[in-house]
């Protein structure tokens, strides 16, 4: 007989199905604003804007980010209600706004990151 284990039989294996049955729970407008925090939230870290800011800023990553949130918030303005979107919209311009600011060469109006679903942003 075998010493070893399999993954399936430790105590810290996660329950698949029960994970499954708690998403199945939520509802789609919190997994949406989840996500949309979540990327704002790593945009934030990567524009620099943490406490330890200097020491995580990477404009290359913060870029994708804030794009992917302006193409999530796009995609599901239809979706959700004007109360979770406004906030949503108003933390991607402040964010858009900060890349603006953190940027040595910034880019022209239309072509920073996200504007693509968003337009020019402007301080």
């Amino acid at each position: 007989m075998s010493d070893a284990t399999s993954p399936n039989d430790t105590p810290e294996s996660p329950d698949f199905d029960a994970m499954a049955r708690d998403i199945a729970e939520v509802p789609a407008v919190e997994v949406i604003v989840t996500v949309a925090v979540n990327l704002m939230s790593a945009a934030a870290v990567k524009l620099g804007l943490t406490d330890d800011g200097e020491d995580h800023k990477d404009l290359d990553e913060a870029r994708k980010l804030v794009h992917a949130l302006a193409g999530l918030l796009d995609a599901s303005t239809t979706e959700i209600s004007s109360f979770h979107a406004a906030p949503l919209r108003d933390g991607l311009k402040s964010l858009q706004l900060a890349f603006r600011e953190a940027s040595l060469v910034p880019d022209e109006p239309g072509q920073g990151p996200g504007e693509k679903y968003t337009g020019p942003v402007y301080g």
